[in-house]
């Protein structure tokens, strides 16, 4: 069955504070090649660079009918899509367990919006710094990205 692979990881330079530069990077792999993407931004978070990775690579999938399986470092990103925690943020109005707002609500509803246009998507977490070679590539991208910014 021919599936395309996604590894994603973001990355984020002096993350929480108030003067940082995150990057995201992304491996796409069908049928034996590779496309690679990758950008950055200020004043962001690691979170956030993790789940705009995953989103920037589900938005370069053209055709979302074939089977698509993301791979990400993520505990963040994977725990909440395998355990399905946006299902009890959605029932409780995107409150978290705490009874507080849950962070990056937009980029949520962004990722789960996409997901909902793919009829065979999994997610699948790895480990970090495993030596994985398309999560290392992944992990690369997103840190050059952010030295581009000056």
């Amino acid at each position: 069955m021919d599936t395309i692979v996604i590894y994603c990881d973001g990355a984020c330079s002096n993350n929480q504070q108030r003067q940082n530069r995150g990057g995201w990077g992304a491996v796409l792999q069908y049928k034996g090649k590779a496309r690679e993407i990758s950008g950055a931004e200020r004043n962001t978070s690691n979170n956030r660079m993790e789940l705009l990775a995953c989103i920037k690579a589900l938005e370069a999938v053209k055709n979302r009918a074939l089977a698509v399986a993301v791979f990400t470092d993520s505990a963040y990103l994977a725990n909440c899509l395998l355990q399905k925690w946006y299902l009890r943020w959605q029932r409780n109005g995107w409150l978290n367990a705490s009874k507080k707002p849950v962070e990056n609500k937009d980029l949520w509803l962004r990722l789960l919006a996409l997901k909902d246009g793919f009829s065979r998507l999994t997610f699948h977490k790895v480990a970090g710094h495993s030596h994985i070679a398309l999560n290392d590539r992944a992990d690369e991208l997103a840190r050059e990205a952010l030295q581009k910014l000056t």
